[in-house]
């Protein structure tokens, strides 16, 4: 028997591991993305329901009006790009769609509890996230129904081993925790239907799942007590405010929301043992960047960027491409800021293209998310 020096032995064996570990580490193969969620991820369907959002929103990246409510991209957009995958057509938009990719069942104004009401009467959009599984699971059986006739339908619908190969994303919860105190509720009563809230999460996850849906992305709940449309409509002592300016007992309700949606997941994941699922908290990353704002290239996170008066450049009834009629002619009264880049606060109520960025950028990689691997890792289950 030839005899081999002790490296090369070791050679010899790691090799042998090699094809393995490549498999172990090469990233995540998604091939479309599915994503509900309100207004922070919505990228038309509102607009497609309800009548589009008015320039200037879109103006920095799309030149136009694009579904979002911000001046550019959203953070969804930011993933599906880095995932080499074009932006998510909306489901409930009819012209110039293109779902070969996924779809984006968010709406703006989506709660995870139905509201029972009107958009018109309460501000809530009527899809709320049981509405969205359902749109979902009609998406599935049809689109694969279509894409057997071929034609132009396979270049426009996705291929059914996508289903169980896509990754799914979540970014709703914070207006069914706002709905609370625009309905006059106590912090205590808000926090009080927490749980409601999740179990309604959790029957919509399982919804998925069980038409094959393996990879969740989950966002947690922003620092909703930071925004203008928060502070200018519900009252608060000087002793609620905290040291940047946002609501406290607001920001502390979000905060109990997301200790229970963590533990919520963690659930999800005994109770789904197929699946891979990652918890981002997005919370932190707004929240140092609204209270580190000028440390991060921003500057006036409190104050909206397009809007129209008052302490937050920001007026419920007048918001942003809001419009007055003055002697027969309309005048624009909602306008962008001059540099939106700048700022991190779009309308009052969403993100500026330039934040959501940054958001981004932070969460990318896997520093705050549960496990902390990056979003290309995200099919990789931690043993």
């Amino acid at each position: 028997m030839a005899s081999y020096p002790i490296f090369s032995l070791i050679i010899l064996a790691l090799s042998s591991l090699l094809p393995s570990l490549s498999i172990s580490i090469s990233p995540c193969d998604f091939p479309a993305i599915f994503n509900f969620g309100d207004s922070n991820s919505d990228t038309g369907g509102l607009s497609a329901a309800f009548g589009p959002a008015p320039p200037p929103n879109g103006e920095t990246f799309f030149g136009m009006p694009a579904g979002r409510y911000s001046d550019g991209r959203l953070i969804i957009d930011f993933i599906a790009q880095s995932l080499g995958l074009p932006y998510l057509s909306a489901y409930l938009d009819s012209v110039g769609t293109n779902f070969s990719h996924g779809a984006n069942f968010a709406t703006a104004g989506s709660t995870i509890r139905r509201q029972n009401k009107t958009l018109f009467q309460g501000g809530f959009s009527p899809f709320s996230l049981d509405v969205q599984s359902w749109q979902f699971s009609q998406f599935k059986s049809r689109s694969q129904l279509a894409y057997k006739r071929g034609g132009v339908f396979k270049d426009l619908l996705p291929t059914e081993d996508y289903f169980s190969r896509a990754l799914y994303t979540f970014d709703i919860g914070q207006n069914d925790l706002t709905s609370g105190y625009f309905d006059n509720m106590t912090t205590e009563e808000v926090k009080a239907y927490v749980p409601d809230v999740l179990n309604k999460f959790t029957i919509v996850v399982k919804n998925i799942y069980g038409q094959g849906g393996r990879f969740f992305w989950i966002h947690n709940t922003g620092p909703f007590g930071c925004l203008p449309y928060v502070l200018d409509r519900l009252l608060l002592t000087a002793a609620q405010v905290d040291r940047v300016g946002c609501g406290a007992p607001f920001n502390e309700v979000a905060k109990l929301f997301n200790v229970k949606l963590k533990k919520t997941v963690n659930q999800l994941r005994k109770d789904l043992p197929l699946a891979v699922f990652t918890y981002v908290d997005v919370y932190s990353v707004k929240y140092e960047l609204i209270s580190q704002a000028n440390k991060h290239g921003f500057e006036h996170p409190l104050v909206t960027c397009c809007g129209h008066g008052g302490k937050y450049n920001y007026n419920a009834h007048l918001g942003c491409g809001g419009k007055i009629t003055v002697n027969n002619t309309e005048i624009l009264v909602g306008k962008s800021c001059e540099d939106p880049s700048k700022r991190t606060c779009w309308d009052g109520v969403h993100y500026t293209e330039a934040a959501n960025k940054w958001v981004f950028d932070q969460i990318v990689e896997g520093a705050f998310s549960d496990p902390p691997i990056p979003l290309r890792m995200a099919c990789k289950k931690q043993q």
